[in-house]
């Protein structure tokens, strides 16, 4: 029998997938009810101090830790992770989410087309920011390729209002046409474009 050995050098290794976060907070039930309605999950395993989420064939994507002494975050824009982003299959699944949502009362904080990317951010109940997204582009190669020729003018992307988005959807406008970002209007920078 030949022995398993790992090889000394080796092509690019990279994960497989990213498989799950986590989150630590002072109301687990606020935040894990948060997780489950946004994202139509289910909870895989919960006791008094830990929530694991799922919503798809991973064994859980989001873990919830409700640990003594944390304290409250700081209001603002901090260092470190600024947000999750989780992708639809298509455009309308996201404009159907967005309205499942509002109905709810959960609503974007921002709405933006980067491009690559047709995407809203929502808050979670503790301040986390989640993106909600939906691809522009058939293959990551087109994104890519998107990127390379416009960020130089334009990193960030174009505001845009959902309802507006929704009912060029369903009046029927070509997809090709709801997918293509803008051009920054007049007088506008790329900065201008931020929400927080």
């Amino acid at each position: 029998m030949e022995e398993a050995k790992v090889q000394e050098t080796r092509a690019q290794v990279s994960p497989a997938k990213l498989a799950h976060f986590v989150l630590v907070t002072r109301d687990m039930a606020r935040l894990r009810d948060w997780y489950l309605t946004v994202l139509e999950g289910r909870v895989a395993y919960q006791d008094p101090l830990l929530c694991f989420i799922t919503y798809d064939d991973e064994h859980h994507r989001i873990a919830i830790g409700a640990l003594p002494g944390v304290q409250e975050r700081a209001p603002g824009m901090r260092v470190g992770l600024h947000h999750t982003a989780f992708t639809y299959r298509d455009l309308g699944d996201l404009l159907y989410t967005y309205r499942r949502l509002k109905n709810r009362a959960i609503e974007p904080f921002w709405t933006i087309n980067h491009g690559p990317t047709t995407s809203m951010y929502y808050r979670d109940p503790d301040g986390n920011r989640v993106e909600l997204q939906v691809d522009n582009f058939a293959t990551a190669e087109e994104a890519s390729d998107f990127m390379r020729a416009h960020y130089a003018e334009n990193p960030i992307g174009i505001l845009f209002e959902p309802e507006e988005l929704i009912a060029r959807y369903e009046a029927g406008e070509p997809l090709e046409a709801l997918r293509r970002r803008p051009l920054l209007p007049p007088g506008r920078t790329p900065l201008d474009m931020l929400r927080d």
